[in-house]
Order: structure tokens, then sequence, then C-alpha cells
């Protein structure tokens, strides 16, 4: 059975899809409230409680010259931004560091079958997900509205490791990454399987800061393989672990958003989501 927030949240994400398709209309806040079948009321409070914003300035976030302009500002150097968060106000918050450790080839030979997993399921911002953890880490993060099928594409990447439905203090942790309190946050580890190269792509993603955009290419010539983009691009697609290694900041140099394992309108509402959240802490106006 769907909870209040799951509904809410398919009713932001419709609206957000209506938004983007109809864009360079500039719908009134009537017409998305309409289409979604609310009151413009009650849709301009939804969604504000939810953005932070109103719809009319989430929309601005949408754009591509908004995106194109974050590109240019960082100049592709994302090793300055590294310890970035965004998400400094008149109080510091808690910086967020993410550890990735590589699983060794004993973990996952054969399957898995020397892991114990733990998994959970959890409300987010951007609807249900299955977060899943071993002893040293978090191994999976996803979102899906379908229980059975998201356990299933888990125990498809490991499928002879223990299962146990349970919510261990890792998932906790780094369930904190959605607060907007982030003073709980301490370290987050991820424990994955991957080769080296795409051990380091997603290394690099978390250089990325909540708020900020990278390309392709800027991943690419931050491993000093700037030839590398096909190969970026295919690892940044296999992240195992959705919003913690952030491969919804990564776009198209021509400032387009591109695709998304979890589908373009989660992404887009991820990205307008934390400029959201970046603009209202730093005191950014549009």
């Amino acid at each position: 059975m769907e909870t209040s927030a799951q509904i809410d949240y398919q009713r932001i994400e419709k609206a957000i899809e209506y938004l983007k398709t109809n864009f360079k209309q500039q719908p009134s806040l009537d017409d998305v409230a309409a289409h979604i079948h609310l009151s413009p009321f009650h849709f301009q409070r939804m969604f504000k409680e939810w953005a932070g914003v109103s719809p009319k300035q989430f929309l601005q976030y949408l754009s591509i010259e908004y995106a194109k302009g974050i590109l240019k500002n960082q100049n592709g150097k994302l090793a300055e931004a590294a310890y970035e968060t965004g998400l400094s106000g008149t109080s510091r918050l808690h910086d967020l560091f993410i550890k990735i450790e590589g699983m060794t080839p004993g973990e996952f030979k054969n399957g898995g079958q020397q892991l114990q997993i733990n998994y959970s399921f959890a409300e987010s911002p951007f609807g249900q997900l299955l977060v899943a953890s071993t002893a040293k880490g978090i191994c999976y993060m996803a979102f899906s509205d379908d229980s059975d099928q998201a356990f299933k594409e888990l125990q498809e990447r490991f499928p002879n490791a223990k299962y146990q439905q349970v919510l261990d203090q890792l998932q906790q942790h780094a369930l904190y990454i959605f607060s907007t309190d982030w003073s709980r946050l301490s370290e987050v580890k991820l424990h994955l399987k991957g080769t080296d190269f795409q051990i380091k792509v997603w290394e690099t993603l978390l250089k990325i800061p909540a708020g900020y955009l990278a390309t392709y290419a800027d991943i690419a010539n931050e491993l000093q393989k700037p030839k590398a983009n096909r190969a970026v691009g295919s690892t940044v697609g296999k992240n195992p672990v959705a919003f913690l290694i952030p491969c919804h900041r990564v776009i198209k140099s021509t400032g387009e958003l591109g695709q998304y394992h979890w589908g373009p309108t989660k992404k887009t509402a991820m990205i307008g989501w934390e400029a959201a959240r970046n603009g209202s802490l730093t005191g950014e106006q549009l």
C-alpha cells in the first residue's frame, strides 16, 4: 500500500515531467496544478514543502542556460570543489565524506557467496528506495516503487549472498544524506564491486558538490584520460549506489541533462532539488 509520501512524490514527479515537456510555454501555476488534479493552493504548498522554492523558481533550475552557467563558472575543475558541499549557511553544516572500498575478488567470487547483506526499504524525497549493506559499508542503493522487483535486482548482483531484511546503522547513516540537517552525518563507507577504473570514476563523481554539475569530459579529464568519455559514460551508468554516488550531477556538454538509470524525470528532480537547496542556503536569488 502506497504511503502519503509516495503519493505526494508521484504528484511532484508528474508535475516536473509536465514542466520539462512544456518549458518553452512557461506553464502557469494553474496549468500545472490542473495537470496533477490539485488546486493551485494545495499544489503550491506541497511543491514548496518538497523543493523549498516555488514551481516557477524551480522551473528556472531546469533550463539549459542555468546548467551551462554552472559548468562555465566551475571551469571543469572538480578538484578545487572537492570539499565544498554547497550547503553552508549561517551555521556551517557537517561536511559529508564518502569513502569507497572495493570488494576483494574473494568477496564477490561465486556470486558473493561470502557476503552477508542486510537490506531495507526507505522513503526519500525522490520516492521509495532500497538500501543494502555488507559489514564494511553500503553496497547498493536503488530507487524503485516495486519492492519485489528492487530486491530481485539486488539479488541479481550477488546471487549467492545471504540476505536479511534489517535496517542497520550503516544504512541509517547513509540515509541522513536526505536530511536538511547534516549534523548527524558521519563518514559514510561504500563497499563496491567494480574494476579499478570503475572505482576511480565513482570516486571522481564524489568530487562534484551538491548544486554543481559536471560533464563526461570533465570526469575523463580529472582521471587524466581525456579520450575515455565513452568508457566514463558507461561506468557512470553502472553506478550501483543511487544519489550517494552522484551520477545525477553528470550532464551533457550542451547543458542538456541527459538520461539516468532511474529515469530522466528523477534526475531532473534531483538536480532541481539540490540547486534549490543550494540557492536557498547561500542566499542566492533567482
